[in-house]
């Protein structure tokens, strides 16, 4: 029987952990752990993403700070936005929810964030660091899927990883990961040709295409792990996990799987920011 990845369970006990490392730092610092996020439009699922960070600060002890700005917004508007957050000693992470209004220059937005507060990963330069093995905060997607197949004792050594999507916060520092951690990997995305052919030779299928049921569970090859970063309405993912689990043997659900562990590893690094500055 598959193992089912149970990343719900992982972010819950990461949690307990926290709030111990944040009670720590109180009695250190003197001050709460603090992460900015900014909300930048009327998009209502981007608002309910925003308010389940702020919930998994206040259940650890953290303050998360909230920043609404209108859909009118300038880019130039949001880039002193941000530099005022870098510049703030209380601020310890900068979140700037996706997607923002189509007039801003999000990439510029991202850039604008101080690699010592780019808790959610979203820089070049953290990217680049991060692929050359270099501190730096990963995307917290991909490193929340890292971090559940550590905890579930899954190793990509040696093992052919296929990464399906290439977006610059999930599929692109995914593969990197994986690289780094000595699987061989290959990347498809919506110009491939013959995708079930390079999912068959999968030991590790991380589906994040955005499409879903994109990957059919006849593709699955016997025994391999499957991680499912989707969520569509109906409560699947870009995998057609009833027939695919049959077959692997460890997979995520959808949901609870890679969802929680995308916040749970967002405040995790928002804390490691926070103790760095007093180190240094």
């Amino acid at each position: 029987m598959a193992v089912i990845l149970d990343g719900k369970a992982l972010a819950k006990s990461t949690e307990q952990a926290l709030s111990g490392r944040v009670n720590r730092f109180k009695s250190k610092s003197g001050r709460v752990p603090r992460l900015a996020t900014i909300l930048v439009g009327d998009d209502p699922a981007s608002a309910t993403y925003v308010k389940m960070k702020g919930n998994a600060c206040a259940r650890v002890g953290m303050l998360s700070l909230r920043i609404e700005m209108g859909q009118g917004t300038t880019t130039k508007q949001l880039l002193d936005k941000i530099n005022e957050l870098n510049d703030d000693p209380l601020t310890d992470g900068i979140l700037l929810q996706h997607p923002v209004p189509s007039q801003v220059d999000e990439r510029a937005a991202f850039e604008a964030v101080s690699l010592e507060k780019d808790v959610d990963g979203v820089t070049c330069l953290g990217f680049g660091r991060m692929s050359m093995g270099r501190a730096a905060y990963g995307s917290a997607t991909p490193a929340g899927i890292m971090r559940l197949l550590d905890h579930y004792n899954i190793r990509p050594d040696g093992k052919h990883a296929v990464v399906i999507g290439r977006s610059p916060i999930l599929g692109k520092p995914m593969a990197m990961m994986l690289l780094n951690r000595n699987a061989t990997v290959t990347v498809c995305h919506s110009k491939t040709r013959d995708l079930a052919d390079f999912v068959r030779s999968a030991d590790i299928v991380v589906a994040a295409a955005g499409k879903p049921q994109l990957v059919k569970g006849e593709w699955i090859k016997e025994g391999a792990v499957v991680v499912d970063a989707g969520y569509h309405p109906g409560n699947v993912g870009d995998v057609e996990l009833t027939s695919a689990s049959l077959k692997a043997s460890a997979y995520t659900p959808v949901p609870g799987g890679v969802g929680p562990m995308t916040i749970s590893t967002l405040i995790q690094q928002t804390m490691d920011a926070a103790e760095k500055s007093i180190i240094n």
